[in-house]
Order: structure tokens, then sequence, then C-alpha cells
């Protein structure tokens, strides 16, 4: 259900197991994984998960101090119920690495600790990057050798839920960053104490949200496009600020134009459900969900609406998405829509896929290349000319 790992950096070497945290001289930070969160954020209110133990070495190279969190998926206590509770957990306030030595002192460790979310972020063509969502921190607190403190309303769970995109694939990550406070100085201890006065919580943006009801509830539309026998209200600068095209339609030389007589614009060529999707993504910067069984297709339909009004992030998202689609079937529909329009890492990708001499032949026996025959001769003359070589 879960799983941990950390890191860390400073001065000293860091330690490492498949159990500590990588921690420098005074500070660290450990991953705790929770995965399959749909089973297990209905446990009753007071109801905890807790990471294994973690070890953040100290300054002195015999000693640290072992930790763990405790997660309560719907709050501690009563007056948590519905809402995220995270602890942090003093298990030890100090252990003995020395080979012969094992022993455990009770004492007090000073420490300051922050929880955070981690999201991962991957736009297309580029690597992924992971950010922090959602963070808190703590005041500078003194712990005792079992001891914890704890934010009881961390975040309310549905906000969690629809709100941070901390959840993907029914999975989670929250990260505790921990600095012990104790190998430093009086002048220092004070200062840090000072500086780390409990912080605001400040909840992700949120834009994309409002202007997806403002889509949904067609409040305040000036424009309605009839798509598919549909007709479809919606707000002409939000579109314009989104889209060239739009802005030419509504505020440029195209607004006299006769497919926009009386604030009804008649969209040609497209299907309600591809236009209602590109409508989303004009407003939110997301796409909606969309059913497995038809997503390629969507796609590419997708990425037709994109280049058709000057949507380029649009355009490169459909492109990645549709490279993971390629094979010996499909590739010869994707590559005519990547010729057609100007697609270049998509056409990459397939011409890539054909470079072996028995899948190019695979594919110039399929329907699919009669289509690229007749669309696009000079691209089928290319690849028999690679088929040929």
């Amino acid at each position: 259900m879960s799983s941990a790992s950390g890191s860390g950096s400073g001065r000293g070497k860091p330690s490492r197991s498949s159990s500590t945290i990588v921690a420098g001289n005074v500070g660290g930070y450990h991953d705790l994984k929770i995965d399959g969160y749909s089973r297990i954020k209905g446990l009753p209110t007071g109801v905890l998960l807790r990471s294994s133990p973690f070890t953040l070495k100290a300054s002195s190279a015999t000693g640290g101090h072992r930790w763990s969190i405790a997660f309560y998926p719907n709050g501690r206590g009563a007056e948590s119920e519905g809402y995220i509770s995270l602890s942090l957990i003093l298990d030890e306030a100090l252990i003995e690495f020395e080979e012969e030595e094992e022993e455990e002192e009770e004492g007090e460790v000073m420490a300051q600790f922050q929880f955070a979310f981690m999201v991962e972020h991957r736009d297309p063509f580029f690597r992924k990057r992971t950010e922090k969502v959602n963070s808190r921190s703590s005041a500078v607190r003194r712990f005792r050798s079992y001891g914890s403190f704890v934010f009881e309303k961390f975040i309310k769970r549905s906000f969690l839920e629809e709100s941070t995109g901390a959840i993907k694939n029914d999975s989670l990550t929250i990260r505790c960053d921990i600095v012990v406070l104790d190998d430093l100085g009086p002048e220092e201890e004070a200062a840090a104490a000072e500086a780390t006065a409990p912080t605001t919580f400040v909840p992700p943006p949120d834009l994309h949200r409002h202007l997806a009801d403002l889509l949904k509830t067609g409040k305040g539309a000036d424009v309605v496009f009839q798509v598919g026998g549909e007709m479809l209200p919606a707000h002409g600068c939000v579109l314009a600020a989104r889209s060239p095209v739009f802005s030419a339609e509504f505020f440029g030389a195209m607004k006299e134009s006769d497919n926009n007589a009386g604030g009804v614009v008649r969209v040609d060529d497209m299907d309600a459900q591809v236009f209602k999707a590109l409508l989303c993504f004009l407003y939110t910067d997301l796409l909606p969900e969309m059913s497995k069984k038809d997503e390629d297709v969507m796609y590419q339909h997708m990425l037709v609406a994109a280049d058709r009004y000057g949507i380029e992030r649009l355009k490169l998202i459909c492109e990645d998405k549709l490279c993971k689609y390629i094979d010996v079937g499909k590739v010869a529909t994707v590559l005519t829509l990547a010729e057609q329009h100007n697609c270049h890492w998509l056409k990459k990708a397939c011409l890539d896929f054909l470079s072996a001499p028995a899948i190019l032949k695979a594919v110039m026996a399929s329907d699919g290349f009669e289509h690229l025959s007749s669309s696009c001769p000079s691209l089928k003359t290319a690849l028999v000319a690679m088929l040929a070589s």
C-alpha cells in the first residue's frame, strides 16, 4: 500500500540503506508514497497508515534520529473528519551507528519540518519535472522520544482529490522535509526559531476550475457555436485570448464574416464532442476524460482542431499522445495526419517505426497506406524509395 524513499545533502558524507533517508549534517527529506488511494480513503476517522521508520543522520559521525510519518486519510479525530491529517513522530531520540555499540539515549530534539505533496509534470517532448504543492511548515518544535506533532487539518480531502493534481494513477506521494537544530549554537537556534513561524496554508491555483464552471453554466456567454446540430455557448474574449483564429474571428478582419451572423458561429466538418473537448482545453488548459476505446481517434481529431485554430500547445500534446499509438495498423493514418498538419515530431516517430523493412512491407499492404497514397503521393514515393534502399 505504501512505500518510502528519501534524499538530502549537506557537508558530511551521506548514509544510505533501504530504510534510511540520505541526509546531510542536520537536514534531509523522506517521501511516503501511498498506492491504492481509492482503497484507503474510506478508512474511519482516527485510523492511520504509518511509514517505515527512517533515519536522519546528525552532524556527529555516530549519531542520528529515527522518525516516522503517520497518515490519517479521514482525519485524526472528530474535529478533523473529512480532512487529511499528517503527523511527524520521533521514534528514537538518538541512534548509535558504531559497529560495536548500538545504545539509545533518551533526550530532546529541536527540529522544524514541512509536509508537501509531490506532483509530477511532463510537457510534450520535455523531461518530466516534480514540484511541491500544498506545502505547510511547522515552527521549530522540541520533540521527545516517541513524541509527535500533527497537522490536524492539513488539507480537506475533497480539495486534495479534485484540485491539487497530487493523485495520479490512484497514487500520491507526501514529502517530509526535516531540519534538526540540536547541533546549532544558541544564536543560530534562536534565529532559526524566529525564522520558522507557522506558515499560512495557500491553496494551489484554481483558475481552471472557475473557468470550467463558466463554460459549463454559460453565464455571460456572448457567442454560440452551432456544431453538428448542437448549440454550444461560449465567451468570445476567452477564446480570443487563447486562439489567434478566434481573435481574428471575433475582434479582427473576420468579425463580419457570413459564418458569424447573429452571434451564432457555424462550425463545419467537426464533431460536437471534439469541439466540446477543444473548448474545455481553451478554458482550462486541460483535456477532458476520454474513453480508452476511442482515445487515439479522439486525439487525431483534436490535433486537426488544434491546427485549425492555431492552438500550438494542444497540437503538441496530441502529437505526444499519438506517438504511443503507432503500430502496423495505425501508422499510415497517423503519418498522413502528421504530413498534412506539419507535425514534425509525430512524422519523425512514424518514419522511425517504418525504418524496419518488414514493418514497412506490412504497412504498405494495409488500407491506411491506400489513404496515404492518395492523400500524400510524395510521401508514398519517399516510402517506396526507403524500401528499395
